[in-house]
């Protein structure tokens, strides 16, 4: 790998173009979900003086009512997209009536599903097609692990690369195509390599048993007490994305194929469009309520549970796979990052320019096409990694053979070290390359140096809950927040713009008069 990678890059250099590597675009979609000063999930609506979370490009909500996302438009230096996000941050802490925004990924203090609101978007079509979804989930798969938190890292290659890359290929292709099949590759290759992400950033081995409520027959037997209100796994990396957390086992006979931009639309499509009888007897409209948006294995493309997602930007009303279908792919979401309890933002600067890093050695590593038995170990070694990864002697599988996890990690790194050179270029910071010395750092000596391995440390010193230890550090992060407040014409211009979303959010709602279930028929024709 490390050959062809400093082939690549010696091609860039030598056609004086190394310097579009640093023009890609990163941006940020961070959830965390709002809780009192008790440490139990808000049962308050989203505050109005944050707007419209229908509305609202930058401050929304994702499957509960209490769980608030923040997006930040994309950068070319991911320390402007790391201020952004903290500029959201202090509105909105400067905006919840005291409510604390949870530092973990992993929620605590749950009282049941029902104490979970589901997220309300109003009465027009779409916020009622957009609550209905999140009801079907609530439904299919129960709603504590959807109120689970991350950091998804959305990045795009720079717009003035590709066709550098398509003519240094020798690719006779139309560009569209050239990027398409080149973003698919970046897809296979964070599925072979994303474990890596686990393993360094991973922040949830541990959880509260509150979390397991109704479940804890099946599931506890496989967690260990750290205390008496507290499961974890001793060498876990991230819970969040373990057989507990963000998996789907009625999804696992799906194979949604990563090799070509039709191929994934069309198997994402058949999806959507396929019924499954459990689903079926769960019903859609029972007594005049929806209970979801149809009975099929899939309510709609986001409902695939996927490490990493192509994605386009989708007009009113658009589905996403026709969006895909007929522009193509924009940008890359990676969505494996846990939220980074020790950072007030979710996610460190060193951690962005890490991914930064990751996401190009992905796009200039070799791709080969993914069978179905190779997607089955790369998710295998997710999984692996997730659930024991730092587990002494611990071995993933990377062809027909085993590989110890620690040395496969070393190897990545120095895969990465000359990309991260190039994306330091002559600046005297050496900010990529230290940001990637780092990880080095913690392959060496996990137990000393990775976070899911200091949260427990700390635990242990402090003989805290896992609860108690994300309540510290949420009122850390309100405290670090709020000391620091938004200059005044920062926060007068996102007081507007809250003002406008729900201006927007009033309008729609007044000019929608299509029944609902006409608008359903009408969305899910799209041709």
């Amino acid at each position: 790998m490390r050959k062809l990678i400093d082939s690549r890059l010696e091609q860039l250099a030598r056609a004086g173009q190394a310097h579009l590597l640093r023009k890609g675009l990163k941006g940020l979609e961070k959830e965390s979900l709002r809780i009192t000063s008790a440490g139990e999930i808000a049962q308050t609506p989203h505050p109005k003086a944050l707007g419209s979370a229908l509305t609202h490009p930058a401050i929304t909500t994702d499957y509960s009512e209490a769980l608030i996302e923040l997006i930040t438009p994309p950068f070319e230096d991911s320390a402007d997209t790391l201020a952004a996000m903290e500029d959201i941050h202090r509105f909105v802490h400067a905006n919840i009536d005291g409510e604390l925004l949870l530092a973990t990924s992993m929620p605590c203090r749950i009282g049941g599903d029902e104490s979970i609101p589901i997220a309300v978007y109003g009465s027009s079509n779409i916020g009622r097609m957009k609550h209905v979804y999140r009801r079907g989930l609530g439904y299919r798969y129960g709603r504590a692990m959807q109120a689970i938190a991350g950091v998804h890292f959305n990045y795009s290659v720079s717009e003035e690369l590709w066709p550098v890359l398509q003519t240094l290929a020798g690719d006779r292709r139309s560009l569209a195509e050239f990027v398409a099949d080149r973003y698919f590759g970046m897809v296979r290759n964070i599925q072979r390599f994303g474990w890596l992400v686990l393993f360094l950033f991973g922040t949830s081995p541990a959880m509260s048993k509150s979390f397991l409520t109704g479940r804890e027959t099946p599931l506890a037997s496989s967690f260990t007490e750290f205390d008496p209100a507290t499961w974890h796994r001793p060498y876990a990396t991230s819970l969040r994305m373990s057989d507990i957390g963000y998996r789907n086992d009625n999804q696992a006979s799906l194979d949604i194929s990563v090799n070509r931009l039709d191929d994934y639309v069309r198997d994402l499509s058949h999806a959507i469009s396929t019924p499954y009888a459990p689903y079926r007897a769960i019903g859609v409209e029972v007594d005049g309520e929806y209970r979801q948006l149809n009975a099929n294995i899939l309510q709609i493309e986001n409902e695939y549970y996927s490490t990493v997602r192509p994605k386009q930007v989708t007009r009113s009303g658009e589905m996403p796979t026709l969006a895909l279908k007929k522009r193509g792919v924009s940008y890359l979401e990676l969505r494996s990052v846990d939220l980074n309890c020790y950072h007030p933002a979710g996610i460190s600067l060193e951690q962005l320019r890490f991914l930064e890093t990751f996401m190009l050695l992905s796009l200039l590593a070799e791709s080969p096409p993914m069978s179905i038995e190779e997607k089955k170990t790369a998710a295998n070694n997710v999984l692996a990694t997730a659930c024991c990864g730092r587990t002494p002697g611990m071995a993933l599988i990377r062809g027909d053979a085993a590989v110890d996890l620690r040395a496969w990690a070393r190897e990545l790194c120095e895969s990465m070290a000359p990309i991260a050179a190039m994306l330091d270029g002559d600046s005297n910071g050496r900010a990529f390359s230290a940001a990637l010395e780092q990880q080095y750092v913690a392959v060496a000596d996990p137990e000393q140096h990775l976070p899911s391995a200091r949260m427990l440390r700390e635990m242990r010193g402090n003989h805290e809950s896992f609860a108690e230890f994300a309540q510290r550090l949420s009122a850390q992060h309100a405290d670090a927040m709020r000391s620091l407040p938004l200059e005044p014409e920062k926060a007068e211009a996102m007081r507007r713009k809250a003002e406008q979303s729900l201006a927007e959010q009033d309008a729609i709602e007044g000019e929608d008069s299509a029944a609902f279930a006409d608008y359903l028929e009408h969305y899910f024709a799209q041709t």
